[in-house]
């Protein structure tokens, strides 16, 4: 029981839970009463569960992809082989059962958006449909899971309908979502070519990824803007500063200079992508909270700046180095010498 328990905790990649918290809390703050925290507690069980199922469901499908792409990585029970198959089958059905049984206490659409996401997220990892091989589809509709099932189990955890600025804002968490998820090919592009994985980056190359990851970028921004409640000149600053970061982060991934270089930056574009979210949960919580102008600027400044600080270090450094990057960078090195 203590090793299923394990694999499931592995198996919630860190920097996702944290991001898919995120739009579960803007989901609640967007109702004007997101306080309440048993009531968060509640929907981020029903999120993690999903999640652990959509993790488990496309690291059976891409097992083969994953060993070429990902290997010694302790993320990918399967690839390291600290899990089988029937444990991945296991983890995924408990967790699926998971999330629909917390959505029970919540209100009822919550569980009808679980059971469907829970059923997209299957038919894109899994076969005979696999929407995860059909191109242009997958960045379409990976973030519709990622996005829309947290966003609404937040907001059906406060109530039972969905109100016109809602819908705008899951559109703007939507579309700026799609921009960064494109990202994550570079990462994959051997692995994906290897094996016939027609995605966006493989059909289009690096310059039309980067191209298109922009417009989402922008064009959610508006959307974002446009969308949420009492917007401020701090609100609209801030997001202008990350739009202005990330498209200069964009036109720098553009251009091949090294997988090192692209792991760099994309990593700092996805802690501008979650700045974004951040900011706009704190400032739904601050207003809905009332706090007086001064504070309410000080604490948007800060957080963009430290965000933005944290960017560029990345963009700079890169994340840390893990024992199977390490052992993959040891591979290369030893290659380049033979050769």
């Amino acid at each position: 029981m203590i090793a299923r328990l394990l694999l499931l905790v592995r198996m919630a990649r860190p920097p996702v839970i944290v991001l898919l918290g995120l739009f579960t809390a803007t989901g609640m703050a967007q109702t004007g009463h997101g306080e309440d925290r048993f009531l968060l507690a509640r929907a981020l069980v029903a999120v993690f569960g999903f999640l652990v199922f959509s993790v488990a469901c496309n690291d059976i499908a891409d097992v083969l992809v994953d060993r070429v792409n990902l290997p010694g990585d302790p993320g990918r029970p399967l690839v390291t082989g600290t899990a089988h198959r029937r444990d991945m089958v296991l983890a995924g059905a408990t967790a699926a059962a998971l999330a629909l049984a917390a959505t029970l206490t919540l209100h009822w659409p919550a569980t009808l958006v679980t059971i469907a996401g829970l059923a997209v997220s299957a038919a894109y990892s899994l076969r005979p449909l696999r929407l995860a091989a059909r191109g242009v589809v997958a960045p379409l509709v990976l973030p519709a899971c990622y996005v829309a099932v947290p966003y609404l189990v937040g907001i059906f955890a406060i109530r039972d309908s969905l109100r016109p600025e809602d819908v705008l804002l899951l559109a703007a968490l939507y579309v700026g979502f799609i921009g960064r998820i494109l990202l994550k090919d570079f990462r994959d592009v051997r692995g994906d070519e290897m094996f016939g994985k027609r995605t966006f980056l493989v059909r289009h190359g690096r310059g039309w990824t980067c191209s298109f990851s922009a417009f989402c970028w922008t064009a959610g921004t508006i959307l974002l803007l446009a969308a949420v409640r009492h917007p401020t000149i701090e609100l609209i600053a801030v997001n202008a500063a990350y739009l202005a970061v990330a498209l200069l982060l964009l036109r720098a991934l553009s251009t091949e200079r090294g997988a090192r270089r692209d792991e760099h930056l994309i990593a700092a574009i996805a802690i501008v992508g979650r700045g974004i979210v951040l900011s706009a949960l704190a400032h739904l919580a601050l207003t809905n909270a009332g706090w007086p102008a001064p504070q309410y600027t000080a604490v948007m400044i800060t957080l963009s700046a430290c965000l933005l600080g944290l960017a560029a270090a990345m963009a700079r450094r890169g994340p840390l180095v893990t024992h199977g990057r390490a052992s993959e960078a040891v591979g290369e090195r030893r290659v380049a010498m033979r050769s």
